[in-house]
């Protein structure tokens, strides 16, 4: 893909994730290209329908969340990282109610996609745990997939909630994480 052409995509991502989070997946597809910067007709071009822009969303978003474990790690010590991590888990999760009924058409039509999106989450989570439990702040025992399924937990109790809710169970959360002698 050209230069140019890779910018256009990925500002119809990111546009396309802040309208579904906000509007659902009826947000307007007009508005959207609007806010990339691009016309009706590159978003057609892209993404020839809601459900294809839905998937791609969803793919970009699960490979950005995935691929910050490691970025965060090369910033912050691995404690501090993992509770950035989990804040970003809170947000993608967000986009993905957004999403609603069309995401899980797309994700029933692809077993592949949701157990692959769930296996690179645990991946990243792991990496954030070992890299804690090395340097001695994290639990050496917490399982990736137990704090996966707890971050889960908390994101379908805080959607419903007033706001700071999550923050307080992240905290909560990465607390009994911590590492004590």
């Amino acid at each position: 893909m050209r230069a140019d052409a890779q910018q256009n995509h990925d500002r119809l991502l990111d546009a396309a994730a802040r309208a579904f989070a906000t509007d659902g997946t009826e947000a307007s597809l007009k508005d959207i290209a609007k806010e990339a910067g691009v016309g009706i007709g590159t978003l057609y071009r892209r993404f020839p329908n809601r459900e294809v822009l839905v998937e791609a969303v969803y793919r970009n978003e699960t490979a950005r969340l995935g691929s910050a474990a490691t970025e965060l790690l090369e910033k912050l010590p691995p404690l501090e990282a993992l509770r950035v991590w989990m804040e970003r888990f809170v947000e993608y999760i967000a986009t993905k109610h957004g999403m609603g009924d069309a995401l899980p058409v797309v994700l029933s039509s692809s077993g592949e996609l949701r157990m692959g999106s769930r296996q690179l989450l645990a991946d990243a989570l792991a990496v954030l745990l070992e890299a804690g439990a090395a340097d001695g702040a994290i639990r050496a025992d917490a399982a990736p997939a137990d704090v996966l399924m707890a971050l889960g937990g908390i994101t379908l109790i805080a959607a419903k909630e007033p706001p700071g809710l999550a923050d307080r169970l992240l905290d909560l959360l990465v607390d009994g994480l911590r590492f004590s002698a």
